[in-house]
């Protein structure tokens, strides 16, 4: 029969890529980590890991088992789960990410409210710039912005929300300009991309009379950034013209640190998706937690604008 501590500490180990980040993840000494992959190895007459002075490789079976022992360990931690919520709530562990901007202005504060109200729910938030993968890392939930790329992972779309060309004040009183009034101008704008976007000045966009064109910035970017707040903070020092989302402009517009340019104009919503793994039975934490947050989102509990 297999030991289930002794397959959390193997994937810990694929993972971490060492005996001693595994030990660290799991609170362990690494004797302890040692001595439960080799029982592992015995109890399968396999070869597991291969090990050198520098790092621990896993071997081709290895590989194979490592996903099988994901899809166990999920599969165990949704039964017990299950049993757990049956008596007392929620429990166990909901791990979530989602962008640092989005994260913090949204995502937490309806986490919090959500661990409130299951206070035997544990809550891990992981804040990424990147599109961290949800089975290696071991996440229950990612609420993603944007347009979403194709998936093997479920996907429920929560909101969508508007994005606005901004600029400061002070880049328009630079440049001598009182305003930027068309399209045309706003092609030789001094341009700020976002990097992890594969077309940042490439944009469909819709005229006030219902035409529907390509905008494309004439210059290459002056500034890449790889966040919305870091092109936020090089809008608001006068750098340049950048696409952000209403939600995380909406303060320095009302206040008139910023103006939003061609207010006529509608560039392409971004949709907000929250992905789960495609697994045969959702568990109760995800689909809860999922539909509190969508509800949460619709009773306007944060700010959107909207166009």
């Amino acid at each position: 029969m297999l030991n289930m501590q002794r397959l959390e500490v193997f994937t810990a180990v694929v993972e971490a890529g060492s005996f001693t980040g595994a030990a660290q993840t799991l609170g362990l000494t690494k004797a302890v980590v040692s001595f439960n992959i080799k029982q592992l190895e015995k109890d399968l007459g396999v070869s597991l890991l291969s090990r050198s002075t520098r790092k621990v490789a896993v071997t081709g079976a290895g590989e194979r088992f490592y996903h099988r022992c994901q899809q166990l360990l999920q599969d165990a931690e949704r039964v017990l789960d299950e049993v757990r919520s049956d008596h007392s709530g929620l429990n166990g562990i909901l791990r979530i990410t989602t962008t640092s901007e989005y994260g913090a202005k949204v995502v937490v504060p309806a986490l919090a409210a959500f661990a409130e109200q299951n206070p035997q729910l544990r809550i891990q938030h992981v804040s990424s710039s990147k599109n961290d993968d949800l089975i290696s890392g071991r996440f229950d939930v990612a609420i993603r912005l944007g347009q979403l790329a194709d998936s093997t992972h479920h996907a429920r779309l929560i909101d969508s929300f508007a994005i606005y060309p901004v600029v400061s004040p002070d880049y328009l009183s630079r440049c001598g300009q009182p305003a930027i009034a068309s399209l045309e101008e706003l092609a030789e704008a001094r341009w700020i991309g976002h990097s992890r976007l594969a077309t940042p000045l490439s944009w469909q966009v819709v005229t006030p009379s219902g035409v529907s064109l390509l905008f494309k910035a004439n210059h290459a970017p002056a500034i890449m950034a790889d966040s919305a707040a870091s092109l936020l903070a090089f809008v608001k020092s006068g750098a340049g013209v950048a696409l952000l989302p209403g939600w995380l402009v909406e303060n320095d517009l009302n206040t008139g640190r910023l103006i939003a340019l061609l207010p006529g104009y509608r560039f392409p919503r971004q949709g907000i998706y929250a992905l789960y793994p495609n697994t045969r039975h959702v568990p109760e934490k995800v689909r809860l937690f999922i539909d509190f947050f969508q509800q949460r989102v619709a009773e306007g509990k944060h700010s959107i604008i909207q166009p």
